[in-house]
């Protein structure tokens, strides 16, 4: 027997619920009621005192409620409260046997509770294909000895459930990028900050510097330039050890040209050989931003073109997004809302984003990047995790942006191993 409350629901599937039989709802919407209780007991829709609700051990029947009155305590009441345990635990020493699980609805993750993360910054570096997922002996070898995990781990966030961070897995095949939508530019960044720390606490830094040559990352900032957080990829950029190539809208046309011209240098190259380029991860902050990225500025004048004309650079980023991956070359996108990333992606695009993450949206965006409305019902702190290769479907909190104190901690973590 088990029970169920509406801050949970959402995280269990439906045959989950129907399978407890005890069941407590406060005020909620007709369709939370329903969800929460039965698909025909709509009951806690009608309740209205604070603390009022309804208890039913009938697997949600509608002759199974009982209203009660819980205890009610103020936000204010809550924190004072909440300070005089702290404050007990503390003067007691108290250390609890395990790690405690705290759901926060109203603020977003932190990156500071991520310990595979904090063991990977702390670790050794990963020069033999292991890895958080990746199974000993996994990786693939060229022949100068540089190894390359058959996937690596991007953390997004905190899952909405008693379950390990969010990632995602990027793999050497096709489909492999990841795309976010969403209006919500703070829990983007943060999402992208986090996920660009992940990918480099997982690949070896290579001798030397200069620009991003044979593997590292671009990062294409087009955030607006007086947003609070402006300069966070730039000095997450400068921080990190691995050959990193940072950029505004100025410098898309040249690092679209050099990716392309990777991308052919590794097209030429025997499976075996290939196996063991290191991976190259392209970043692009702000898609509805990059002028030179929209289908409608890519040229297409209806075969007048000639066969000399040199691509665009939005012909070259649908090549990256479409033969990238099985060469080791993803990418990771951000942009405001679904109008604005068909202006850069087309439909055949969109199929080349095997992992979604929908923050909150209108129903209708969210069926075509979901192929359902459920980001429609999101909040502020939250987000739906889509991976298209394992069918899932997951809820979470995206990380706030690091702290400057954060981005120069990791950094000389990355610098020291």
């Amino acid at each position: 027997m088990g029970s169920q409350t509406l801050g949970g629901a959402y995280t269990l599937a439906r045959s989950t619920i129907d399978q407890m039989a005890v069941r407590i709802a406060l005020q909620c919407s007709d369709a939370d009621s329903r969800l929460i209780l039965a698909d025909d007991n709509p009951a806690a829709r009608l309740l209205s005192r604070p603390g009022e609700a309804i208890y039913n051990a009938a697997n949600g029947l509608v002759e199974g409620n009982t209203l009660f009155q819980v205890a009610w305590l103020s936000e204010v009441d809550q924190d004072r409260y909440m300070k005089k345990v702290q404050e007990m635990a503390q003067e007691r020493g108290y250390v609890p046997p395990q790690p405690q699980i705290v759901f926060e609805g109203n603020a977003p993750a932190d990156v500071t509770k991520n310990r595979p993360l904090h063991d990977l910054l702390t670790g050794s570096p990963l020069l033999t294909g292991e890895g958080p997922g990746v199974r000993s002996g996994s990786g693939v070898s060229s022949g100068s000895g540089v190894r390359s995990p058959r996937r690596v781990l991007a953390w997004l966030g905190e899952p909405v459930a008693i379950a390990e961070p969010t990632a995602a897995y990027f793999r050497r095949q096709s489909g492999s990028n990841l795309l976010i939508v969403g209006k919500n530019e703070e829990a983007a960044l943060g999402m992208m900050a986090v996920a660009l720390v992940s990918l480099a606490a997982q690949l070896p830094s290579p001798a030397g510097g200069g620009g991003a040559g044979g593997g590292g990352f671009y990062v294409l900032d087009l955030g607006a330039v007086d947003a609070p957080y402006a300069d966070l990829l730039s000095d997450l950029a400068a921080a990190l050890p691995h050959p990193t190539r940072y950029g505004r809208n100025r410098q898309v046309p040249a690092i679209m040209a050099e990716l392309t011209a990777e991308l052919e240098r590794r097209r030429e190259m025997e499976e075996r050989d290939l196996a063991g380029e290191p991976g190259i991860y392209l970043f692009v902050y702000g898609l509805q931003r990059a002028r030179d990225l929209r289908q409608e500025e890519a040229g297409f004048s209806f075969g007048r073109e000639t066969t000399e004309a040199p691509p665009s650079p939005a012909q070259q980023f649908a090549q990256l997004i479409k033969e990238g991956p099985e060469l080791g070359i993803h990418t990771i996108v951000w942009c405001d809302n679904y109008d604005n990333l068909t202006r850069a992606v087309d439909r055949y695009g969109l199929r080349e984003f095997a992992m979604r993450v929908a923050m909150q949206m209108s129903a209708d965006h969210s069926n075509n990047l979901l192929d359902t409305p459920a980001a429609s019902k999101l909040g502020l702190y939250r987000a739906l995790f889509y991976d298209e290769d394992e069918g899932r479907l997951e809820k979470f909190r995206p990380y706030a942006p690091p702290t400057p104190e954060q981005i120069a901690a990791w950094g000389a973590r990355l610098k020291a191993r």
